[in-house]
């Protein structure tokens, strides 16, 4: 039974906008830090995904430093929903996009998720 369910990926151009979300079972939203990460096309193992956002319970968030401010990641706790608004999307960052949730600290690095989703596409041309 899947745990994490994503979905709003899709094709852009540059400079375009995409909103992501993330529906999680109950059991796996009351983990400590939920959020998104990505894996470039030829990637294939799940320590080389990139912490894209994360949030944790009392709202505070990370973002990786190349987000560069165009990311916000939020969560709405009455609909067990994780979202990630994606601005000014770049060529780079094409690629698949996770889901992703921890019942450890701050969830930035890949080999402390707990719960992972099955992926959206990215997919931004220039």
């Amino acid at each position: 039974q899947a745990q994490l369910v994503e979905s709003g990926g899709g094709s852009v151009q540059a400079g375009g906008s995409l909103r992501l979300s993330c529906v999680a079972s109950e059991y796996v939203y009351s983990s400590n830090c939920m959020g998104w990460f990505r894996q470039a096309p030829g990637e294939e193992r799940e320590e080389e995904r990139e912490g894209v956002a994360v949030i944790l319970p009392d709202n505070i968030s990370y973002y990786g430093d190349f987000v560069e401010g165009r990311f916000t990641v939020s969560r709405d706790n009455t609909k067990n929903t994780v979202y990630l608004q994606m601005n000014n999307l770049k060529p780079e960052d094409t690629g698949m996009y996770y889901c992703a949730a921890s019942r450890k600290g701050v969830c930035s690095a890949a080999r402390v998720i707990d719960y992972w989703g099955q992926g959206t596409q990215v997919t931004v041309s220039s």
